[in-house]
């Protein structure tokens, strides 16, 4: 081929390039060089530089990354919901071609909710909890004054039926506060489309959602897609990402550092920090394996007797609801946990899983069964008893903010969980030791929770955990509100702890991937019953029963090596 005919073959892909944009319809949404900035003492501080992207009709943009990235506020800058000293730029931010940088707040409401939805992570807070979830509904369709009081009646029932919330009468009567956490959210979603929006900004729509929920509002989400309408995905989830996303921007301190076709950022990321956003992501496949790039320690601490170091036998517990009747919160449930290894409890909110935790560390009374800790009698013995035997158990929960006295800091908390009988010399430099094991130096020390990042947190949860040198820690949903890569680097943290230390894990999550990654044996509950139990690979890939296999059926499946 000579050189004239390669120019010639290029100009002719030019103009079939030329005329293939021109026959596109034009995108609903557009953004050219989004910039946002906040004010503070030094100036204004810019949180997001930079985004650009188009959204087509039937398309998915996901953004992802973690807190701080900057991913929430660019979403809230193209709904004008930034607040009035953000200071929003942009080369070009159109919304059906209509440029809304100079758009009045009134202006904003009308299009609201009419030509873009905003759905937000949190529905107990984002709904009204003194109004039923199908007034408020009424309500959005009211302000744009769609239809008559009957006409709305007919179409909240139509919409709540349409996002899969069973009862839609009933539902629609009810407050926020007495549905469930998925038909809340469900509900939110059906607020945000109720007048059919073209485009849906859906801002961490699923997080802290059981499995099986999180998997009903992808189905609402996909079902938005195939009717045609828009959606702009923010997430830190690479799992959901996978399953809806078209195209994926990956953000990091208010800047992006990739984007491009989902099949490519997630199959082939050319970013270092996508690809170890992507190597984070706990599953079956990742088992025994560092997931921040850590090497993991071999194991050091052996527990001398592989004997069992926590028994429970058909334990029960009993709760009396707010009408007055009765009911079972755990239901004849017996485990072992065995020195040295991790024993998951997998189930929704409300399975029991929770309340199984509080049982075995002696915290709520028993109503039948029994515990017992390293051969000893637990449940049933007076607390006083139990005080000689409560440091070789702890705990670590999900907010450790909640359990700190916000007044004290890191080593007045470390200090105060030390065995009362360390010797005055030995208390300072355990709680460096500690801190150190954790993965946090000295400058800690005088800090305060507050002051604290959510993983530096969980690592002085953690370090508290320790002090009394615990044969068991109980983790209840431990790193459940982390970031995926904070998340990696506490569970790898974890991991290395029990190597080194020999210690036994009682780990609680609803979170089917980090089970999964972490998890030697795993009990899977429902309603307050054990189901199923066994070896992860069994309970994952080989589900018996028609509930594991549910949840298993309800794990977004994400393998980037077979994303194409």
């Amino acid at each position: 081929m000579t050189v004239m005919e390669t120019s010639t073959t290029l100009d002719e892909l030019d103009v079939l390039d030329i005329v293939d944009a021109e026959s596109r319809p034009a995108p609903r949404l557009r953004v050219e060089n989004l910039r946002v900035a906040f004010p503070n003492r030094a100036g204004p501080h810019q949180v997001v530089g930079g985004v650009s992207f188009d959204l087509a009709r039937g398309e998915c943009v996901a953004i992802v990354g973690e807190s701080g990235s900057g991913k929430s506020v660019t979403a809230r800058s193209l709904v004008g919901l930034t607040g009035r000293d953000a200071v929003v730029e942009a080369d070009r931010l159109e919304l059906h071609g209509r440029d809304t940088r100079t758009l009045s707040p009134r202006q904003w409401r009308h299009l609201r909710g009419k030509e873009v939805g905003f759905i937000l992570q949190d529905a107990l807070v984002s709904l009204d909890p003194l109004r039923a979830v199908g007034v408020e509904i009424s309500e959005a369709l009211r302000l744009h004054g769609w239809g008559n009081r009957a006409s709305r009646a007919t179409r909240v029932l139509e919409l709540l039926t349409r996002v899969g919330v069973p009862l839609p009468g009933l539902r629609a009567r009810q407050r926020p506060d007495q549905l469930s956490g998925g038909l809340r959210q469900r509900a939110l979603i059906a607020s945000a489309i109720a007048l059919d929006p073209d485009v849906v900004i859906a801002d961490e729509p699923t997080t802290a959602l059981d499995v099986t929920v999180q998997a009903q509002v992808l189905d609402q989400l996909e079902a938005m897609k195939e009717r045609g309408a828009s959606v702009i995905l923010i997430s830190h989830d690479l799992a959901v990402v996978a399953r809806l996303a078209d195209h994926i921007l990956v953000m990091r301190d208010g800047e992006v550092l990739e984007q491009g076709p989902a099949a490519q950022v997630l199959g082939a990321p050319r970013h270092e920090y996508t690809r170890t956003l992507i190597a984070a992501v706990p599953s079956d496949r990742t088992r025994g394996t560092s997931l921040s790039g850590v090497a993991l320690p071999e194991q050091i601490a052996a527990p001398a007797a592989r004997g069992t170091v926590l028994e429970a036998r058909g334990l029960v517990k009993r709760f009396l609801t707010p009408d007055g009747l009765s009911t079972v919160a755990v239901d004849d449930v017996s485990f072992d946990l065995v020195a040295g290894e991790t024993l998951g409890i997998v189930g929704e909110s409300g399975s029991g899983k929770s309340t199984t935790a509080r049982l075995a560390l002696a915290l709520s009374e028993l109503d039948g069964g029994e515990v017992r800790l390293l051969g000893q009698p637990w449940s049933a013995i007076p607390e006083r008893k139990r005080r000689r035997l409560r440091r070789r158990i702890s705990v670590v929960y999900q907010d450790p903010l909640s359990s700190f006295d916000p007044r004290w800091t890191v080593e007045r908390i470390l200090l105060d969980a030390l065995p009362a009988d360390t010797a005055r010399a030995a208390r300072l430099p355990r709680v460096r030791e500690l801190l150190a094991q954790v993965g946090l130096g000295e400058e800690a020390l005088s800090r305060f929770p507050l002051t604290l990042s959510g993983g530096q947190r969980q690592r002085v949860a953690i370090a508290r955990a320790l002090a009394p040198r615990p044969a068991v820690i109980v983790l209840d949903e431990a790193v459940s509100a982390l970031d995926v890569t904070i998340q990696a680097q506490i569970l790898d943290l974890l991991v290395a702890l029990q190597r080194s230390e020999g210690l036994s894990y009682l780990f609680i999550s609803h979170d089917l991937g980090v089970i999964s990654h972490l998890s030697d044996r795993v009990l899977v509950m429902k309603d307050g019953v054990v189901v199923e139990s066994g070896p992860p690979d069994d309970i994952f890939l080989r589900p018996r029963h028609p509930y594991t296999q549910e949840l298993v059926a309800s794990i977004p499946d994400f393998d980037p090596k077979g994303i194409s």
